[in-house]
């Protein structure tokens, strides 16, 4: 396994670091504990979670238990990494609706209000058993809420120690810049990464997004770097619950399913699997500090690990690079 610094912090992560979305699900919940041992084992030490994944009914799927029945994410990797803690990285969220109430988040709820966050970073503390939380993200933007109130927020539990650095996670690059001048301003601790989406087959985040972060010095974590199982072959962009069917969304186009299917050629010409091939490209990419992958099994887990360490060749990274890249305007 190889590590990345993670922005400007020092601390260094493991280039692929475990989801946990859809923890208690795929896998199921007597699952978790043997899928997160063996990401330990294979070197991960960066683990992602938030306070709304796991339990909640956009994630049901025929053969796991109903939501109402399922323990969160946090709790269910919480109780899995007791005793391990201090071996890892781990990150979590606020700002997604957590309940029915007006101010229970999300962004007519006031989900990055200082309010909610004092009041869910308590939640997320109790139920991952720890007593700080390493990188805690703003999840989306609050349009209720002024960034201010926000930051000051953050730096405030910094401060306290509850939790090590802040960071941003769906913020467009204006925001992110708005963000990054106020804690310049206000002398607050500044956020010190951006979670996004990014992978061979949504690109946009090259033309403003990545621009900014390397601007200022803050490095990239990444969701759904295989789309949701659509680069990790064809079997598997096939499946009936891939991509944002996963969570209640569409299912591949046919558009997408021929990107994919670009990307299998390819990785067969190299003797490689397509999610490997993928995620070496992907990592590859400028100010790209670890890619989050949501393995279901072990299996899937030890056939994408190997591409932390795959090097692709110049040549091969320029063939993929011609993938799904987007229109010049």
């Amino acid at each position: 396994m190889q590590y990345a610094a993670l922005g400007p912090t020092g601390v260094r992560v493991s280039r692929l670091c475990l989801g946990t979305a859809t923890f208690g699900v795929a896998p199921l919940a007597e699952d978790v504990a043997p899928l997160v041992q063996r990401a330990l084992d294979l070197g991960v030490n960066f683990f992602d979670t938030a306070n709304s994944y796991g339990n909640q009914a956009r994630f049901d799927r025929t053969g796991a238990p109903p939501a109402a029945e399922r323990r969160s994410a946090e709790e269910l990797l919480g109780a899995t990494l007791k005793g391990r803690r201090h071996e890892v990285v781990l990150a979590t969220k606020v700002m997604e609706q957590i309940g029915p109430g007006v101010n229970d988040g999300g962004p007519a709820g006031g989900g990055l209000s200082r309010r909610h966050i004092m009041q869910q970073v308590e939640a997320s503390l109790r139920r991952l058993q720890t007593d700080y939380i390493d990188v805690y993200y703003a999840h989306h933007p609050d349009p209720l809420t002024p960034i201010e109130q926000t930051l000051r927020t953050f730096d405030d539990l910094i401060r306290q120690g509850t939790i090590r650095y802040a960071a941003l996670s769906t913020f467009p690059a204006w925001q992110i810049v708005e963000a990054l001048w106020t804690c310049d301003r206000l002398g607050l601790h500044a956020p010190v990464c951006l979670q996004t989406q990014y992978n061979l087959a949504s690109r946009e985040v090259e033309r403003e997004i990545v621009p900014a972060c390397r601007k200022y010095g803050l490095t990239l974590t990444l969701f759904s770097p295989l789309a949701g199982g659509l680069l990790a072959g064809m079997t598997a962009a096939r499946r009936p619950v891939a991509g944002a069917a996963r969570w209640g969304g569409p299912t591949f186009t046919e558009a997408q399913i021929a990107l994919a299917q670009q990307l299998d050629d390819l990785a067969a010409r190299w003797g490689l699997p397509p999610a490997q091939v993928a995620l070496a490209w992907l990592l590859a990419r400028p100010a790209v500090s670890s890619a989050i992958v949501g393995p279901e099994t072990i299996g899937e887990l030890e056939t994408i690990a190997p591409a932390a360490d795959l090097r692709l060749s110049a040549e091969q990274l320029d063939e993929l690079d011609a993938i799904g890249r987007p229109p010049s305007r």
